[in-house]
């Protein structure tokens, strides 16, 4: 659970990169959060579909899901939800809604770019929902969700099963139908 400290040095970042981003990005500096955001999403995108599922990006302003996804013979489907920070973390910025929106076919996908390949954790709603830190700073309720906290009985991308056997799937992870 992040400290006052941490809080503010997030939130002072925050402002700073909405106030600079974009005349950074100009001057040809780091990727604003918005790009780190949309390389996250596509970095999962490709994952998926490399491991055979058909992926498709939503638009930016779809509230809660990234990506919708669906095994080879539509059989199975999920939202994803993508959070991405290209700084060390010990943790995820979730919004408020990440306690009240879960689903067994609601995934979310954590990627850390710091490390070279990326680092992905990928949980249930259900999960984060039950793990999600609340802290009160000057502008508002501040979620977060920490990948070390206890760790799920069934976490990873065999969430999503066999993209060409959704009937094993079925069996051992979420399933769209339930």
């Amino acid at each position: 659970m992040p400290d006052q400290a941490v809080i503010s040095q997030v939130m002072a970042r925050r402002t700073a990169q909405a106030r600079w981003g974009k005349k950074n990005q100009e001057a040809g500096g780091v990727a604003s959060r918005q790009q780190t955001g949309m390389r996250g999403v596509f970095l999962v995108a490709a994952e998926l579909s490399g491991r055979g599922f058909i992926v498709s990006v939503t638009s930016r302003n779809a509230l809660g899901a990234d990506l919708l996804v669906t095994d080879q013979k539509c059989k199975q489907a999920w939202s994803v939800q993508v959070k991405t920070s290209s700084d060390p973390t010990k943790y995820w910025l979730v919004g408020e809604r990440a306690e009240t929106v879960k689903s067994r076919s609601h995934i979310y996908v954590f990627v850390g770019l710091w490390t070279e390949p990326p680092e992905y954790h990928v949980v249930t709603s259900e999960f984060v929902a039950a793990h999600v830190h609340k802290d009160e700073c000057k502008s508002g309720t501040l979620c977060s969700f920490d990948p070390s906290d206890p760790k799920p009985d069934f976490e990873g991308w065999e969430l999503f099963g066999d993209s060409l056997d959704p009937k094993g799937a079925e069996a051992d992870g979420p399933s769209a139908a339930e």
